[in-house]
Parts: C-alpha cells; structure tokens; sequence
C-alpha cells in the first residue's frame, strides 16, 4: 500500500471479557480474509493462539492483523485486557492511529477500560466506541453512555478527544449497528464499524519522503527466518537490500541490511517488494533489534522517542530447584539455563525486568498473574526450578520510601459486604465508592497497597462462596505502611522422606486439611497440608500400620479419607509465606519450607 491516505492502523482495546478478540474475529470473517474452505472460518477467537490464551480465555500478547475493505489497508492490533499486561499495551499502541474502544453492554467501563483508554489518549489517538453485546437481558446501554462520558472527561488531555462516535454491537453474531437497533435479530453485520474506521480514524502521520525510519514495538522467531522486528513505518520506504544503522538510546549501534520485508494479510506473512510509510511490516536481517530501537536509513541515521514503559510492581526469587528431588522431572535445570531462558523472555517482555541473584534471579513484573504466565510457560518447556513468596518493588522519592498501591474494585452480593469490609479492613483498604449496580450487586471500590492484593483472590472466593469479581489497577504511590496480618495459619510439614500412606493420611487429617493423596512421595520439611492452628507442626505422613497376629472387624476396616486439595499455580504462589518456596517441575507443584531441616528453621525463626 504507497498511498498512506489509504492505511488505518487501530487497536482494539476493552476490558477482560468484554469481546476484543471476538470482535476481530468477525471484522476478519466479514472481511473474506479467509476462503470459505479453510478451518479458521468457524474457529472461535483466532486470535487468541497461544496454549495459556485458550485455556484461561484471555489475550496475552499483543498480535498484529490486516484485512482489505475496498480500497483501504485496516491494520489492527489485538490488545490484552489486564493490567497486569499493560507492558503490551503500551508497546503496540505506539503503531496506532485510533483505538477501538470496546464496551460491555452490562458492566460498563471497568479499571482495566481506564487504564488502557488513559494510555490511549496520552498518546493522542483518537477514539471510536463500541457498546458491545446489546442483546444481554441486563444491558444498561443509557447509564453505560453517561459512564464513558465521565471517563472521558476524567481521562481526555484535549477537547477534541471528547467527541466520539458510539456504535452498538453484538460482536458474536458479527453485527453492528449506528444507532440502538429496535430488533437486535435484523440481517444486519459490521459494515458500520468498517466505514467508522474508515472515517472516523485519521490516516496515519507520517513522512513519505525522506530516509527510512521505524521504531521497533514487537519481536517474533521462527526457526527458518530467525528474528522479525516489527513496527509502523514512520518515514520513507523499505525494501530488500536496503543498508540500515541500528540505534539505541539515540546513539547508532551497529548496522545490518535488510534481508525480507513482510507484510501482515489475515494471521499470515507475505513477503513484499517494497513497504511505504505508515505500512505495518516486519523486518529480517536486523538481528541485533531490540523492542524500543530505532531502524534508520544508513544515510540519515535519526531515532525516534523510545516507549516509555511503567516500572514494575512485584518480584519474586527464581532459582534453580534445591530440594532432595531435584533433577527428576525437569529437562532444564541448572541456573545457566534458567538465566538464559530468562534473557530471551526479556527481549519481548518488556515490561519484565531480572536481576541476578546468588544463584538464581530476582524477576520483577507488573503483577501475580503476569508473573505465573511466565512461570507456567517455562513449566511447559521443560524448565525445573524452584520461586518465592512475590515481594513488593519499592521505589525512593525525596529519601522517603514508598510502595505501590492499587484500585481495587469488587462486585459481590449484598450478604457479603460484612465478611469483604472485615478482610479488606485488616489489610489497610480504603474505600472509595460503594453503588448498586443494575443486576442488584454491590460494587465497592477500594486502594490498597498492592502486597495486600497478594492471596487476596482466595481468601475472598473462599468467603464470598466462589461469587466474588474482582478487578484491580495500579494508581501511584504512597510512604511504605507497616506490616499486614498473616493471611492464613500454619501447615502441617512432612517429618521425614518416603512415601504416603493412607493410615498416616488419616491421623494427619485430624489437625487440618491435606495437600497430598496417599502413595505420593515426600522429603522432610515439604508441606502436606494446613494447619487448623497458627503456628506450623511437623508430622509424619509415612508411617505404615504395624500388622500383629490380633484381627479385629473394627481396626482392620478400609481407611476413608476426605479428597486432598490440589492448589493451581496461581494459588501456590498466593498461599506461599517468605520462609517458604514453591518447587515447579513440568509434572508437579509442590510446596516445601525455605529451610528442610527443622533445626535450621528454629535458627531463622529467631533472627
């Protein structure tokens, strides 16, 4: 595509959940992107292609599409919907021109909306909204308009920005509409979104004559081109052969020439002749580029503003696995492989950062879960190591200490708001606001520090009954508060290694809640289970039932235990305390005291 006038590049941006992927899923099929015969026509979330992005129904990392509608390029950029992957946000809208704004019929705009919005209109991109899913029974599409006007108003950094279109849509059925449809079942499909983007997304700006000139915003691999640096073409042209001076931080660091251009068509690469300002396309041949790195015309070597990206707000310890199984199950174990694995995450997790550690590494990033994809990624690939409690990074300002704090908003049934307050109230909440919302729930907003988020989540489904929702965003910073309550009691830790039976399993059942089954096998110090009390107690799962020549009908019976509880990943990092580690294996999670040997325990105890 030469003519610039003629390209739109927008990100999708919502809310979890509110229908992102979805959307462009349908603009994709509407579009004819896919021939009739081909699989992805009735795949559900394209998008969506990674293992992790199925299974927990949410987008990850940002991806990049184009669709041709007439004569114009549409160049669309699927955004994640968390907080907690806001480093991808803030990466890809840089390639934007205009975002989509898309908006549950029901819930309205959520913390996630805000934060991504806010992101949006600092970087000037104009806006088009969608109130998406109007056919709910709870829709509340008056009330929702209101709330995004106050959004706006509360976000926008010039007037202009407080003129945007609004269109309604059920983006499952593929349909659209400009004004609220009276029959919502009517033959209708996402023309109107089409000519918004259209008309309502501004051309890209950019220089066509000139040097080339990109910024880098994304990374991929693959086995058979090596590295592709990814961006929006802000001057020039590009093409095969072309010498280029790499820059970092404003100063030329090396230089390379350009081996392929590729273009986006649908979810598929097509290599191109020549690629024009404006276009989004992907280099091979500059293998040094990094996300953040300018790619310049060799004879007029000029960078561009690198992206600002937010610090992050937890860390934890990851290290190479010390306990007495240590090499069984794991394929990569040793702390080299870790710290290389490490490295290569750090060159398109942008918002993640790693520090060296004694001999494993200190890995900070913008929240639990941001951190347990990662996790559970390297689980995947056959790494075995061992992590920490999540600690809080703490930033210095004017020699004052400060930790950062988040806005927490939850909806609950009204029985609940006695047990929430209690919990909340022990962990330094505030409360900000608390309203009814349409379908008779009560959504209360709080900020609290963001380590008292930590093992929140199961503490509230656990007295909510399962029912809580719950959304938090980072929103600055406060001087460090003193130390929060411990948010569970003690546990029950194996006394000796061997393997379980069901007669020990029994008499351990009595004093809390097992973690393991019988026939599982266990090392001193490893924790079995929870304890009803405070404090922690070692006992002994192993033990076998001494056989005597006595027999009795009611001694010799089959032993009946109650089903052991399997914590997921993110529950094991929520429930783990600062003595103790979580020991992941690309098999098993398994739960363990920092220090194995009760002596060495009783010695750090009283440090």
């Amino acid at each position: 595509m030469k003519d610039a006038s003629k390209i739109r590049n927008i990100a999708i941006i919502a809310h979890v959940d509110h229908g992102k992927t979805t959307m462009v899923d349908g603009l994709l099929k509407q579009s004819r992107t896919f021939r009739d015969n081909q699989a992805e026509m009735s795949q559900e979330l394209i998008m969506d292609s990674g293992d992790q992005e199925h299974e927990r129904g949410i987008t990850i990392t940002a991806k990049q599409t184009s669709i041709f509608y007439g004569d114009y390029k549409i160049n669309i950029i699927d955004t994640p919907g968390h907080a907690d992957f806001s480093g991808e946000v803030e990466r890809t809208l840089n390639m934007a021109d205009g975002v989509l704004l898309i908006v549950d019929a029901q819930e309205g705009p959520m913390p996630q909306t805000k934060f991504v919005l806010s992101k949006a209109l600092e970087l000037g991109l104009k806006p088009v909204v969608v109130i998406n899913k109007i056919d709910k029974p709870a829709r509340r599409i008056a009330e929702v308009e209101d709330e995004l006007s106050d959004l706006f108003l509360e976000l926008a950094t010039d007037d202009s920005q407080l003129h945007y279109p609004i269109y309604y849509a059920i983006g499952r059925d593929g349909k659209a509409w400009r004004e609220i449809p009276t029959d919502p079942s009517n033959n209708a499909d996402l023309t109107p979104i089409f000519e918004a983007i259209i008309n309502d997304i501004p051309a890209p700006s950019v220089t066509a004559d000139g040097g080339f000139q990109m910024l880098v915003t994304s990374l991929q691999y693959d086995t058979f081109q090596g590295k592709y640096a990814i961006g929006r073409i802000a001057r020039g042209s590009v093409k095969r052969g072309l010498a280029v001076s790499l820059m970092k931080q404003g100063e030329v660091s090396g230089s390379a020439r350009i081996e392929k251009v590729f273009g986006y068509r649908g979810l598929n690469r097509e290599e191109l002749d020549e690629a024009f300002a404006g276009d989004i396309v992907a280099l091979v041949g500059v293998s040094e580029a990094h996300i953040g790195d300018t790619i310049a015309d060799k004879e007029q070597p000029e960078a561009l503003p690198a992206i600002a990206i937010e610090a992050p707000t937890l860390s934890m310890y990851l290290g190479p696995n010390t306990s007495p199984m240590k090499g069984r199950e794991g394929e990569f174990t040793t702390s080299r492989q870790i710290g290389d694995r490490l490295r290569r995450e750090l060159e398109t997790n942008v918002a993640l950062r790693v520090e060296e550690n004694g001999i494993g590494f200190t890995v900070s990033g913008r929240g639990e879960l941001h951190l347990s994809v990662l996790i559970e990624t390297m689980r995947r690939e056959g790494f075995e190591f061992e992590v920490g409690r999540p600690q809080v990074v703490t930033i210095t300002e004017d020699g004052v200490e400060k930790e950062p704090i988040e806005e927490l908003q939850i909806e609950i049934s009204s029985e609940f708001i006695g047990a929430i307050s209690q919990e909340l109230g022990a962990r330094h909440a505030e409360m900000k606001s608390q309203e009814t919302t349409a379908s008779g729930a009560t959504r209360i907003t709080y900020v609290l520090p963001t380590r008292a988020l930590i093992g929140l989540r199961n503490v509230l489904l656990t007295a909510t009954k399962g029912t809580v929702i719950m959304n938090s965003l980072p929103c600055g910073y406060q001087p460090l508060g003193g130390k929060l309550p411990k948010t569970r009691g003690g546990v029950l830790i194996a006394f000796e290694a061997g393997t379980t039976t069901p007669y020990a399993l029994q008499a351990a059942e009595a004093r809390g809640e097992l973690l393991v089954g019988p026939g599982t096998e266990v090392y001193a110090g490893m924790i079995v289970g929870i304890y009803n009390r405070q404090e922690d107690i070692e006992i002994n799962v192993c033990k076998a039932k001494h056989l005597t020549n006595m027999r009795s009908k009611s001694s010799d019976g089959t032993v009946q235990l109650t089903p052991f509880t399997q914590f997921s990943l993110e529950q094991c990092i929520d429930f783990i305390e600062d003595d103790e580690l979580l020991e992941v294996t690309p098999k098993s999670l398994r739960l363990r005291k920092r220090y194995l040997d009760a002596n060495e325990r009783k010695r750090a105890a009283k440090q």
